[in-house]
């Protein structure tokens, strides 16, 4: 089979004509090719039908010596005709300043059995290229045309002939090469224009500030802008973008139309119009949502994600955000709604959270309808060469992941990148799957414009150096075609260029720079909060009445389906539990959701497993046993206004929270949850935790009520399924930026949750879940605690005498039921344990409260089950002034837990004991 590999899907056309052929007068065909349908008729006898699969077997049944040299010079065109749609990409002219690397073998015809003396032969497999018979002269340049120009496509790896077949028909008309009519033309220059002035202005305005130019690369802007008009055209209403720091200030500039005085402000330095509950950012890492009008008069709405450092982390964001805007506006809808990624050619091939991205692009819980990523390639990475900087031939190769189409295109030739990025367009529309376009490129500068690149690309900042702009090589091109006259180029300038002046000088006259909030219209009466606000009580009580009705239908399989018989007891046993006012964990929290979805709030939680839940109490979703189908009894509810969305992810946690954070972003009234499958697995999300998580906020302004659920206790099950890294949260709090909580009652949580979305603010919660108490004894609450409760900040030990208490112990989560069970085995009425359910804001006057009902206590204790120096201790020596306390827990280890369960266990004692015996203390 390897042999005749070119004989795709894409020669049905050529075969079929000759076969019929050969059906209706055997004799009229040459003989060779009657051998090889007699051989066809043959093996296609064995299965009553005809497909691709026996033409190949057909073909590998004839002796290929035998054919007659017509015939045989026929199959070799059709090798080399395979040949440039599968390699013809390594032999384009898409390197505006390099010689490109050389492939062997070549596509030259002598490889492929063929000679100078067939040039002017007439060859049948032209037909296969939807051309009439011709020569292999004609062939070639036709091939050249649209396989070895400015365009390189590499798609003969996807396994879709339907697709292969659609790819090849596009890039055949018009041999892949762009018609634009005259304005189309102008307009493309005009935008052009605008990208390199723009450049210009800020580089003689502000000589050596970062920027991060686009100069090398500005043809993504009329290919940006073609792109959306198109896009607009084909019905898309709003357009979800994220970039780095390359290009950015010209995207917002002449895509999004940001006012230059706002960005002339940023360079300037000053201080910015709004108040303490905001720091701001570099200019480069900013966002901005515009609406703007298609030239035919169609809204668009589009936005430009904030964007830390970490060049790709945005990709994961905007993800979320373009679904939770199909799921909220379209109903899924995901022609609506379109996702650009720009990428820098390093990142794109040296950052993981991309390969983790493409994974997310065709599941259930994450896809978006495909798309359209873009690289700004430089070919270089601050000072590595890409050489240095990938193993793979292209920064693009990720691609390969979902057998998605890539499109390498020299960012010199503007019209074939606005080509591009409109097959691109079309591409996406049609399958609803991601298409890559590698826009190869140069920087004009350094890294930055402060830096000096010819410390380590002397020669190739030579050719740099002497290389035109891509707007005077294309004026020039239009010039010489007769498009445009010889001072056209120079009023565009000088009409741009007026206006950033006169906006230059409008900027000095302002004393603050005014930065106006991302995507603040999904956000319209929210309102920002501070510490005290945080601190107000929530009401978050729902009708017993409708508890009831919410656990009936939970609590009820259907009965014309079959469960496995765990299942069946497990729901059984929690309409035991309602009945009986004893509700564990996984009850309250599936109440918390029930209650939420009838109040008309969507719900969506996404993770490793979270369906069942790692430690399967939530079951949120039950398979039926015989045919694994889904039934959602939170789907059920009687009265239901939200949506209740549960995915199990993909094996990630940096993609994965990137993506619920960017959905939380943009979906303010929905519970929108990320659960790690255990806690400590968040740190592979660390990135988005320290970035966005806990500084969104404060460097852009926006909030998000992303909740974060990361199972946390010490049960002897080693350093990484332990500790879920508490020190780190705590350390990240400062300014209201989130919620951290560690609720011990199923009742707290499920307050917790609906406090969440009853609020008028959003704040992120990190919530420390429990293992081992999902199922323990004493962890119920009853139904009342539910309707009538509210969330409890601290909970009071009101199981004591507080007269003859002496030992007052302050502690958190799952530790509290084991000192509550050490304290009853010593009978020990002389110690009360109270317990801080929220360490952020830490409630201290509530502290305080209790701390004075205490009269006779002179003995304080902080007590932890993790090593002294994780958990909360620090965070409590800092925050918690009220009393001097000593501190129960176990010495500062390295890693969080001890891999024997028996030094684990033989551990936890001592640091239990120590709350009990002072003496211990050390």
């Amino acid at each position: 089979m390897d042999r005749f590999s070119f004989l795709n899907a894409a020669h049905t056309d050529f075969f079929a004509e000759l076969y019929d052929q050969y059906l209706e007068n055997p004799d009229s065909v040459e003989p060779s090719w009657r051998s090889f349908f007699q051989g066809f008729d043959f093996g296609s006898s064995f299965s009553g039908q005809v497909d691709n699969a026996l033409i190949a077997d057909a073909v590998s049944s004839v002796d290929v010596s035998q054919l007659s040299d017509k015939l045989q010079k026929e199959f070799n065109v059709l090798k080399l005709i395979d040949a440039y749609r599968t390699r013809g990409h390594l032999f384009t002219k898409t390197n505006p300043i390099r010689h490109r690397r050389t492939y062997s073998p070549t596509l030259d015809i002598e490889n492929y059995g063929l000679s100078e003396a067939d040039l002017n032969t007439v060859f049948d497999a032209a037909k296969v290229m939807k051309l009439e018979p011709c020569t292999l002269a004609e062939i070639l340049g036709h091939l050249n045309k649209i396989y070895c120009q400015s365009i390189g496509v590499e798609y003969m790896y996807i396994r879709k002939p339907e697709v292969i077949q659609w790819i090849q028909d596009k890039i055949g008309y018009n041999d892949n090469q762009p018609r634009f009519s005259q304005d189309q033309k102008k307009q493309i220059l005009a935008k052009l224009n605008e990208a390199v002035s723009f450049e210009n202005f800020l580089h003689t305005k502000y000589v050596g500030q970062k920027r991060f130019s686009l100069e090398g690369g500005e043809s993504l802007i009329p290919g940006i802008d073609a792109l959306i008009e198109a896009a607009a055209e084909r019905g898309v209403e709003q357009f979800v973008m994220g970039m780095a720091h390359r290009g950015r200030l010209n995207v917002l500039a002449n895509i999004f139309g940001k006012n230059t005085q706002d960005i002339f402000s940023e360079f300037d330095g000053k201080d910015y119009d709004d108040d303490a509950l905001f720091d701001g950012d570099v200019k480069y890492h900013l966002g901005l949502t515009a609406d703007r009008k298609s030239a035919s008069g169609k809204s668009i709405n589009i936005n430009l994600a904030p964007n830390p450092s970490h060049l790709e982390t945005v990709g994961a964001v905007i993800e979320g955000i373009t679904r939770a805007k199909q799921d909220r506006y379209y109903n899924g809808d995901s022609s609506k709604v379109l996702p650009i990624a720009l990428h820098g050619d390093a990142a794109v091939a040296g950052q993981g959270i991309v390969y983790e991205i493409v994974q997310m692009s065709q599941l259930d819980g994450y896809k978006t309808g495909g798309t359209i990523h873009v690289v700004i390639n430089n070919q270089v990475g601050f000072t590595t060469n890409y050489l240095d900087a990938r193993s793979s031939t292209y920064c693009t190769d990720v691609a390969k992941v979902t057998l998605s189409p890539v499109l390498h295109v020299n960012a010199d030739d503007t019209e074939a990148v606005v080509h591009a990025m409109l097959f691109a367009l079309d591409y996406r529309m049609t399958f609803k799957s991601d298409v890559f376009i590698d826009l190869l490129g140069y920087r004009k500068y350094g890294h930055n414009e402060g830096d000096e690149p010819r410390f380590t690309q002397p020669q190739l900042y030579k050719l740099i150096s002497k290389h035109k702009n891509p707007r005077d090589i294309y004026a020039e091109k239009l010039l010489s075609d007769g498009v445009i006259d010889g001072s056209f180029v120079k009023s565009l300038e000088d009409t741009y260029k007026a206006k950033l002046e006169e906006n230059l000088e409008k900027s000095r006259k302002k004393d603050l720079t005014v930065i106006t909030p991302f995507m603040q219209n999904e956000w319209e009466g929210f309102k920002q909060a501070d510490a005290q606000k945080m601190m107000e009580k929530v009401n978050t009580t729902f009708p017993k009445k409708g508890l009831t009705e919410i656990a009936e239908v939970i609590t009820q399989l259907p009965t014309d389906k079959k469960f496995i018989s765990k299942i069946t007891k497990l729901i059984a046993d929690r309409k035991t539990m309602f009945e009986t006012d004893k509700l564990d964990w996984a009850m309250g929290e599936l109440l918390a959701y029930g209650t939420l979805l009838t109040e008309g709030y969507d719900v969506r939680i996404s993770g490793q497993d979270v369906e069942r839940g790692t430690f399967s109490h939530r079951h949120a979703v039950v398979k039926v046993e015989d045919s694994e189908e889904e039934v959602i009894l939170l789907n059920e509810l009687k009265n239901q206004k939200g949506k209740f969305y549960v995915y199990n992810s993909l094996l990630s946690e940096y993609g994965v929270v990137g993506f619920d954070y960017g959905y939380a972003l943009a979906a303010p009234k929905t519970l929108t949850i990320w659960e790690a499958q255990f806690g400590d697995f968040s740190n592979g999300a660390q990135i988005m935790i320290d970035q966005y998580i806990s500084a969104a906020e404060d460097k852009w302004n926006n909030q998000n009520g992303l909740v974060m659920l990361l199972p946390h206790g010490y049960e002897g099950q080693g350093a990484e399924h332990s500790s879920a890294r508490m020190e780190r949260y705590l350390q990240m709090c400062a300014n209201e930026n989130m919620y951290i909580a560690d609720c011990t009652t199923p009742a707290n949580f499920y307050h917790l949750l609906r406090r969440q979305m009853k609020t008028d603010f959003r704040k992120p919660l990190i919530v420390f879940t429990p293992k081992s108490l999902l199922r323990h004894p004493l962890v119920v609450s009853s139904v009342d605690e539910l309707a009538n409760g509210t969330f409890q900040e601290v909970i009071d030990d009101n199981t004591v005498d507080k007269k003859k208490v002496k030992t007052l112990v302050f502690c958190t989560g799952k530790f509290y039921y084991d000192l509550l069970a050490e304290r009853e085995a010593n009978g020990r009425n002389d110690v009360a344990l109270v317990r801080i359910e929220q360490l952020f804001p830490l409630p201290v006057d509530q502290l305080e409260a209790i701390i004075k009902s205490y009269p006779n206590a002179d003995d304080y204790v902080w007590a932890q089950e993790e090593p002294k120096n994780m958990g909360a201790y620090s965070f409590m020596l800092m925050n918690f002034n009220l009393v001097k306390f000593r501190c129960a827990s176990l010495k500062p280890y390295s890693a969080p837990a001890a891999g024997s369960y028996a030094r684990s266990k033989k551990r936890h004692a001592s640091a239990i004991a120590m709350v009990f015996d002072k003496d211990l203390f050390n």
